[in-house]
């Protein structure tokens, strides 16, 4: 276990298996959510499609401009707020019109939301939680 978790150590490893456990939760939400004008391709496609766009930004970009083990509450808030967001813009600009947009926009903020507590919750496990006070 230990050299499991020395491994994930490297971001681009850790890009990788993030991207697997974040589609493995992100992905049935949004087969059972989304609004009924999706077909379920599409809502297959958005699990992989969205998180594929957003995920980079957040494990390889984001933590070079907030250390995610010092400034682990401004990284969080930063990182979670534009995982949302971003994947939301993305889906309405690729299926507008929607007819139940705030339907789709839950679902999605929803996904995400439920991969990051998971996320987290995962991370506690292993043992990998940084020890850091949440400050700014």
């Amino acid at each position: 276990m230990d050299d499991f978790r020395e491994l994930l150590k490297n971001p681009w490893l850790f890009l990788i298996v993030g991207y697997v456990f974040t589609i493995s939760i992100e992905t049935p939400i949004l087969m059972l959510g989304l609004s009924p004008e999706h077909p379920m391709k599409r809502r297959i496609a958005a699990g992989f499609w969205l998180t594929a766009c957003t995920y980079p930004i957040v494990v390889l970009t984001l933590p070079e401009l907030f250390d995610p083990t010092e400034r682990r509450l401004s990284y969080l808030l930063v990182a979670e707020t534009f995982a949302p967001v971003a994947e939301c813009a993305l889906f309405w600009v690729a299926f507008r019109p929607l007819q139940y947009p705030w339907r789709d926009i839950g679902i999605i903020t929803l996904a995400n939301l439920a991969s990051f507590g998971l996320g987290e919750l995962l991370l506690h496990l292993l043992g990998m939680m940084p020890s850091v006070e949440y400050r700014l």
